[in-house]
């Protein structure tokens, strides 16, 4: 059953029927025998790839296969931000696509994500950070993404409460990008699979992936707990469990898993009008449009699989917090989360064939997953039909490791807990 376009005409008619007449916003198909790509994952990353795939390459025998609902991983696990403030040459061309994807999405999956840009404003707060943003801003202008220097007295008139008086850490300006800001994370997940679903993409739920059969040499399906489901090329999107499906095949990936926590306060009236980034620890923030304040920080610095963390994060980022604005701590925490991050050994993402025939990977985008939804999703899905990289993502080869070329953007070295 093909859902219905949503439009000014379809609400006003639905009001007037009581909104008794809305259709389901995606099937609940049966697992096919065969698909020509199946997709490991169903959160943003993977249910982009599944509508690029039938949208700008054709490709509609597709399946997405998620283990337990659509959307219950990193996509609905996260702080909402975009942008594409990037220094490296390997990551700034690819992050802005992402960010143009954005400005236009609404009206490419017919869906109201509700993407704000509002800005994203990076504090700095000595004479070397301001040289490093300097630096990160002209890379930024000369790629042609929008940034802006901005000196204490701007910072103070955007933020007039913010500390910057008393501070242990005085603010001194700050790098802007004005095109950043947030996106409905939920909705970015439901208008995705929604638009995959009306152009035929079967989405499976509550379909666990349990193997993966490789036949000389080449993925030719996975084996599921809905049986086993055939396919000519398969895609891994699994965020922090790529490992562990990758394993499946016979892989060892260069990345871990750790957790990270973001958290929301009780709402309060419009305060802070775009996102800004503590320059002196790592605590950002934005206010939801619910009024709650959204922050988070660093992840929780071991290897798990959980999506909980721990109380010493919760103290680091409160601490952040507190430094940059005193008034936070008058607010009451209303909830926590953590999201599975897979964090690779240069904290750059990677999106590349692997050594196994038919068998794709999208993985390692440590804290960088929600805003390069889109343009994750339209890069896998161009490897996955051309079989060759997109012109905006070449950089971010499996073997990159191995070779040397890394895409150190934090020049952090080659650990991954320290990205």
């Amino acid at each position: 059953m093909l859902a219905e376009k949503y439009s000014i005409v379809s609400v006003v008619a639905q009001a007037l029927r009581g909104q008794r007449g809305w259709k389901p916003v995606w099937r609940e198909p049966e697992p096919r025998a065969e698909y020509d790509v199946v997709i490991v994952g169903g959160g943003g990353h993977g249910l982009a790839t599944a509508w690029y795939l039938a949208s700008q390459h054709g490709i509609t025998s597709v399946a997405v296969l998620e283990k337990g609902y659509l959307g219950s991983g990193n996509v609905g696990r996260n702080t909402t931000i975009v942008r594409s403030n990037y220094l490296l040459p390997g990551n700034i061309p690819f992050y802005e696509h992402s960010l143009k994807l954005w400005e236009g999405l609404e009206r490419d999956i017919n869906y109201n994500a509700m993407v704000s840009q509002r800005g994203v404003l990076n504090l700095f707060h000595s004479d070397a950070q301001r040289d490093a943003y300097a630096r990160r801003g002209n890379a930024m202008r000369l790629h042609g993404v929008d940034a802006e220097l901005l000196d204490r007295d701007a910072v103070r008139r955007l933020y007039p409460f913010f500390d910057y008086d008393n501070a242990r850490f005085p603010i001194q300006g700050g790098l802007l990008q004005p095109r950043g800001g947030t996106v409905r994370h939920d909705a970015v997940a439901w208008g995705y699979a929604r638009a995959a679903d009306r152009r035929g993409v079967d989405l499976i739920q509550n379909c666990e992936v349990t193997g993966i059969r490789v036949e000389g040499g080449r993925a030719v399906g996975v084996e599921t707990g809905r049986g086993v489901i055939r396919a000519r090329k398969i895609g891994l999107a699994c965020a922090g469990n790529s490992s562990r499906v990758a394993a499946m095949a016979g892989l060892r990936l260069p990345i871990e898993s750790h957790v990270l926590q973001a958290f929301v306060s009780e709402g309060i009236k419009p305060l802070v009008d775009g996102v800004v980034t503590f320059g002196a620890g790592h605590f950002y923030m934005s206010q939801s449009d619910k009024g709650g304040l959204v922050f988070g920080g660093d992840i929780d610095g071991y290897n798990s699989y959980a999506q909980r963390g721990n109380l010493p994060v919760v103290e680091d980022v409160c601490e952040g917090g507190m430094a940059l604005m005193p008034g936070i701590g008058r607010l009451r925490l209303l909830r926590q989360w953590g999201g599975l991050m897979d964090m690779s050994m240069d904290g750059s993402p990677i999106i590349d064939r692997t050594p196994v025939e038919g068998l794709y990977l999208n993985a390692g985008w440590c804290y960088g997953g929600f805003k390069a939804t889109p343009a994750s999703g339209w890069c896998f899905a161009h490897l996955i039909a051309r079989d060759a990289p997109h012109p905006v993502a070449t950089a971010f080869r499996l073997d990159r490791f191995a070779t040397g070329h890394l895409i150190d953007e934090k020049g952090a070295g080659a650990q991954p807990n320290l990205h």
